[in-house]
């Protein structure tokens, strides 16, 4: 069975083509190019003050992907009614109506989740190059009415990274291998790759990606920057192509620790079809509020010394962060022991386990068009188009998951229990043990070298295993760099602590602006 190819150049010039505006002020057009990398706060005060409009920046966004992204591959597709959207916000601004805290700004959707758009969801494979709903996930739903245009679909490790142990991230078979906005040559981190790449080379302000162990926080460390993991229920996870309902959030990313609580601010709240997200609307806020005013003279912060690594170039970095919170009043606490015995197991078992279940659930909803309706059906479907969705790794994840025996299986349950009650737990213990509100470690390390014949070469520090199994919060800020390279500081805290993360990363990155 052949299936052709999804042409991703094809598709964008297709758009750009049908989207092309009347002639503009280069002056507006100009600092509408510029700001793609720009605050959103300052992007909404010029928007406001006319200095350019929403089609300007739209059609930047858009220029600035036809100019970068066959060197990036960050970008899977746009959306061709972006600029539609784009004119209908301005004509909104000038009638006096407010949309939102995100009106007018482009955003990539990382294309494991559903838009309305006329745009497929394919999670980065082929088996999906059908899968256009017509449906909005709540989450794209929440960004419009916050009046965000939906710019398009950003490229993604295939299947966010569950396919094999030996994968490349950021490579799948519809967007190629994303690379790295700062070196190209090195990997742009997964599974959120493209969302990572694009905003940090400046192809939109914004981006979501999804994150079920480090798929937003590593991409954003990597790229350097902000990126928000919130707490597993505050986010809708429906519609979005699923690894594990006990571990998947869509989080924000985006250039400063602004960007990504105005961002959550419009995407957090319950979802009937959602679970998880039951007790969302009761906790979420206007994460924006006191950003400015906090301090952090008299914070305790527990430093998780067992996941800085044995990368000496990060743990200077890491050093230097460490002194300039003690330099803004915090109170630093070292511990030594953060682990939990037989966690990575334990998550293991639960990641290939509800991969089958929700997966197949998935595959199920989607339109007739989609022939893949099982995990069994894509295992075969990417056995016949070897050449295309398997030149570099295989899919022995995918087979392992194919052999699990579902959710009730006690081997099942009682990882499940494990994975989640112990790591809450143990940041729970950890935070009240040492009097701390919060716990930091280096994010990452800087990015690798892409491999496409080794896979993934990584040994350094990370941090996400804890938040990801507990389903806590994890946001990562720029702390600085390595030979050029950047690396992000993680914030931890407990469950519905994304408002005191957000301060916290908030005055840590003002006082490295100082």
């Amino acid at each position: 069975m052949s299936i052709r190819p999804f042409c991703l150049t094809a598709a964008i010039a297709l758009c750009l083509t049908a989207c092309q505006m009347p002639a503009r002020a280069p002056s507006a057009y100009d600092q509408a190019k510029a700001d793609l990398t720009a605050p959103v706060a300052d992007i909404q005060a010029h928007l406001k003050a006319g200095k350019y409009t929403s089609a300007d920046l739209t059609q930047a966004a858009l220029d600035q992907i036809k100019a970068k992204n066959a060197d990036l591959h960050a970008v899977i597709t746009v959306n061709p009614d972006a600029l539609k959207r784009a004119r209908e916000s301005d004509d909104a601004r000038k009638a006096g109506k407010y949309t939102g805290p995100l009106m007018g700004i482009p955003v990539l959707i990382k294309d494991n989740i559903e838009t309305a758009d006329i745009m497929p969801t394919t999670a980065g494979s082929m088996a999906l190059a059908a899968n256009i709903t017509h449906r909005d996930a709540p989450v794209v739903a929440r960004l419009r009415a916050g009046g965000a245009i939906i710019l398009g679909k950003a490229n993604l490790s295939e299947w966010a990274n569950i396919r094999s142990t030996r994968s490349v991230s950021g490579w799948s078979g519809v967007g190629g291998l994303t690379a790295n906005a700062v070196d190209n040559a090195r990997t742009a981190c997964g599974s959120s790759s493209g969302s990572g790449a694009a905003v940090a080379a400046g192809l939109a302000p914004l981006a979501v990606g999804t994150e079920t162990d480090g798929s937003v926080t590593c991409p954003s460390s990597m790229n350097g920057l902000v990126g928000l993991k919130p707490t597993v229920g505050l986010v809708s996870r429906t519609y979005v192509v699923p690894i594990s309902h006990s571990q998947d959030t869509p989080g924000p990313m985006g250039h400063s620790v602004a960007d990504i609580a105005a961002m959550l601010t419009v995407m957090a709240g319950s979802d009937p079809a959602d679970k998880a997200t039951a007790e969302a609307d009761t906790h979420k806020t206007d994460y924006t509020a006191g950003l400015a005013s906090y301090s952090l003279k008299g914070v305790h912060i527990g430093v998780l010394r067992d996941q800085v690594g044995n990368d000496a170039k990060t743990t200077a970095v890491f050093e230097a962060a460490l002194k300039q919170l003690a330099d803004q009043g915090a109170v630093l606490v070292d511990i030594k022991d953060s682990s939990v015995k037989g966690l990575g197991d334990a998550e293991m078992t639960v990641m290939m386990t509800e991969l089958k279940a929700d997966l197949n659930a998935y595959l199920a909803s989607t339109p007739p068009a989609v022939k893949t309706r099982t995990l069994a059906d894509v295992i075969a479907f990417n056995k016949a188009n070897a050449a295309q969705e398997m030149p570099y790794f295989g899919q022995e994840l995918f087979e392992q998951s194919e052999q699990t025996k579902g959710l009730d299986d006690p081997a099942y349950v009682s990882a499940a229990y494990l994975a989640r009650n112990a790591s809450t737990a143990r940041i729970d213990g950890l935070l009240a043990a040492n009097k701390v509100t919060v716990l930091v470690a280096p994010t990452y390390g800087p990015a690798w070298l892409s491999d496409l014949v080794y896979g993934d070469q990584y040994n350094g520090p990370s941090a996400t295993q804890l938040p990801a199994t507990s389903g806590y919060p994890h946001l990562t800020v720029p702390m600085g760099t390595v030979q050029g390279l950047p690396v992000g500081l993680s914030f931890i805290g407990p469950k519905w602590s994304e408002a005191l993360l957000l301060k916290t990363g908030y005055a840590f990155e003002q006082g490295r602006k100082k």
